[in-house]
């Protein structure tokens, strides 16, 4: 009963999603719950595979990724695009980790997170749309796991920039059975889609390679411009890991503009 109730705080703190009343709150949980971050996101890619598939049905491909993508950005609020916004901000617009803090915190959208925001939805949409339907709902099935678990990495190996923050009752307690936990939801996830061959094993492991290098792009820049990380950078590195992985597939399938 109380690994449920993590997980439902993980649902209420990633999405907006409703959850049982007789769930309650208390600041303890949240610190576990991260362990379910990437089954949060088997959810929310759930309800993008299900929204694609039923689009599908009716529109053209470009169409069905579009109305995924958006159901997913409804589902979760756009809680992790924000944070990819006020990163591109932070990151592009401060010369020092003061500032960069700073940027990142302000609520406001600047230039480059508004760049930065049209662009990964448009790499996201347009890779989808590219992809054939069996491999857009594999990957979209396999794609918000394996985000937020690389997102999740962060929490787990990092430290907290900020003395306070959002993020920051996330960011104290996760061990290394917790992340262990977190990421056997991904690898039952990937089994199941190889075994029902939504996904073959080149697509796999192509997605799983190129969500490591952006997250450790990701973190080495992190950890040379603020120190660390904060709640904005789990949502920058779940935004970019989610893009290539949906990029990885395609590039399995050989369909490169000059083949």
């Amino acid at each position: 009963m109380q690994q449920l109730r993590l997980f439902f705080i993980a649902v209420q703190f990633f999405t907006r999603l409703p959850i049982p009343r007789w769930v309650g709150f208390e600041q303890e949980w949240l610190h576990h719950a991260s362990r379910y971050f990437p089954l949060v996101g088997l959810v929310v890619g759930a309800i993008g595979a299900g929204v694609y598939a039923a689009a599908a049905l009716v529109f053209p491909a470009a169409v069905a990724a579009v109305l995924s993508t958006a159901a997913t950005i409804y589902a979760t609020g756009a809680f992790h695009e924000d944070g990819f916004a006020d990163t591109c901000d932070g990151l592009g617009g401060g010369m020092t980790r003061e500032r960069v803090l700073e940027i990142m915190k302000d609520s406001r959208v600047g230039a480059y997170g508004a760049i930065g925001v049209v662009g990964i939805l448009a790499a996201k949409c347009t890779t989808l749309a590219m992809l054939p339907p069996q491999s857009a709902i594999g990957a979209l099935l396999l794609a918000h796991p394996l985000s937020r678990l690389a997102a999740t990495s962060l929490i787990w190996r990092m430290e907290y920039a900020r003395a306070e923050g959002k993020a920051k009752p996330l960011a104290e307690r996760m061990t290394t059975a917790e992340f262990g936990i977190a990421s056997f939801t991904v690898a039952i996830t990937a089994i199941i889609l190889l075994a029902w061959g939504v996904l073959d094993l080149r697509a796999v492991l192509a997605a799983l390679l190129a969500s490591a290098f952006a997250t450790w792009w990701l973190a080495r820049k992190f950890a040379r411009r603020i120190g660390g990380y904060t709640g904005d950078c789990l949502g920058a590195v779940q935004q970019l890991a989610e893009a290539v992985i949906y990029l990885a597939v395609l590039a399995t399938l050989g369909h490169g503009a000059m083949a």
